[in-house]
């Protein structure tokens, strides 16, 4: 046979195995083309805005430049290839390898082998992630501008559809270290738009598979009546949506209390709400701190780190963590096991630290007194006068 003769018998294995879903991927090596520097293509299949395409990975002596065809361009650029540059070519499928070969002396060889893989390697691209929040069948992320009446994801909400994923991950595994059926009744304070209350609902009921109460706190009316619409929409009939704010509301006997950019002393309300209520689980976005920052600017004291605080934004980002530090001492005074990490912020609001309290036991008199002591160390230190959830708390 000709060297073409045998380049589509191979063409027509690789067609039949995209057909038959056999197909796992190509590689083609020992180039010999005009094309400087490339070593080696490898050939994947993807789908990309629900669509098959063949993603091809050419490998240079310094880089590697990935372009994604359609299937039947991409056969296309793999005959000429075969045709002109590639000596050895492995098409590789679940039920066998099947190798083109030029030899040396320019014999071409054909053989199959065991085929290297039995599973097929998954075709999402760049291995799309498991979710708890899924766009698909969910009517209020449609509502809500995240994604079309098919469950796309728009573009221009990507970032925002990570952010409820991101958040309700964190949220899932604060959860886990509660008892079992602990969150019966959920307030959300500043709910906004409400992106993260009705993903959190969704969770709740649809993954936990629980019965709980959960209620979104927003003093702007047109977000409370867009919400509570949005709700009903979607069915969501323990789901409700309040207008007022964090300081009025009134949270008895609320299990998990969270207040996600709640700004500067707000969040000192949330937190002394959740403390008060005794809530097993409190999570809270902190936003603009500027009363620990007009405490420290009133007082000018001079201390180890003045020689950043003179600038103003350093003086910004020390106020940030001396206000939050202050806060989670206070949840440990309560018996609440503290928690500080990152979380993925938004383009309008770039905060980005979660302070969780998880309820544990109660501490002892004399522990108490330790923490007591480091709040009051910690003031004097950084020359505040007060807290505002400490005088909340009346410590």
């Amino acid at each position: 046979m000709s060297v073409t003769e045998y380049i589509n018998q191979f063409i027509t294995a690789l067609r039949e195995s995209l057909n038959a879903e056999t197909f796992a991927k190509i590689s083609l090596g020992n180039y010999k083309g005009a094309e400087e520097a490339l070593k080696q293509l490898l050939i994947r299949k993807v789908v990309i805005k629900r669509e098959d395409k063949l993603a091809f990975t050419y490998r240079y002596k310094t880089r590697d430049v990935v372009k994604n065809y359609a299937i039947n361009e991409a056969i296309d650029l793999i005959g000429g290839y075969l045709e002109n540059g590639f000596k050895i070519a492995t098409l590789f499928t679940t039920e066998n390898d099947l190798i083109l070969e030029e030899l040396n002396n320019g014999k071409i060889v054909l053989r199959k082998g065991k085929a290297s893989s039995v599973v097929a390697p998954s075709v999402y691209h760049d291995q799309e992630k498991t979710r708890l929040i899924k766009p698909d069948s969910k009517s209020y992320l449609t509502e809500l501008k995240i994604t079309d009446t098919d469950g796309r994801v728009f573009k221009n909400a990507q970032d925002k559809f990570r952010q409820i994923n991101h958040y309700i991950e964190i949220l899932s595994s604060l959860i886990k270290e509660l008892p079992e059926g602990t969150i019966k009744k959920v307030a959300d304070m500043g709910s906004g738009k409400g992106y993260l209350t009705f993903a959190m609902y969704d969770y709740l009921h649809s993954v936990l598979k629980l019965e709980s109460e959960v209620t979104g706190v927003e003093y702007r009316q047109d977000m409370v009546d867009l919400c509570n619409q949005v709700a009903v929409k979607s069915a969501f009939d323990r789901l409700n949506f309040v207008q007022g704010t964090i300081e009025d509301y009134q949270a008895e006997d609320v299990n998990l209390l969270i207040a996600l950019h709640a700004c500067d002393t707000a969040t000192d309300d949330a937190i002394y709400k959740g403390i008060k209520a005794d809530a097993e689980l409190i999570v809270v976005a902190p936003c603009c701190h500027k009363q620990i920052r007009r405490e420290i600017e009133k007082s000018k004291v001079k201390n180890d780190v003045s020689f950043l605080t003179k600038y103003g934004i350093f003086l910004e980002r020390q106020a940030e963590m001396v206000t939050d530090g202050i806060r989670a001492l206070i949840l440990e005074y309560f018996g609440y096991k503290t928690k500080v990490f990152e979380f993925i912020s938004d383009a309008h609001t770039p905060k980005n630290v979660l302070v969780v309290g998880l309820k544990g036991k109660a501490l002892s008199a004399e522990r108490k007194a330790e923490v007591l002591m480091k709040i009051k160390a910690s003031k004097a230190y950084f020359g505040i006068g007060y807290h505002h959830l400490e005088r909340l708390l009346e410590l």
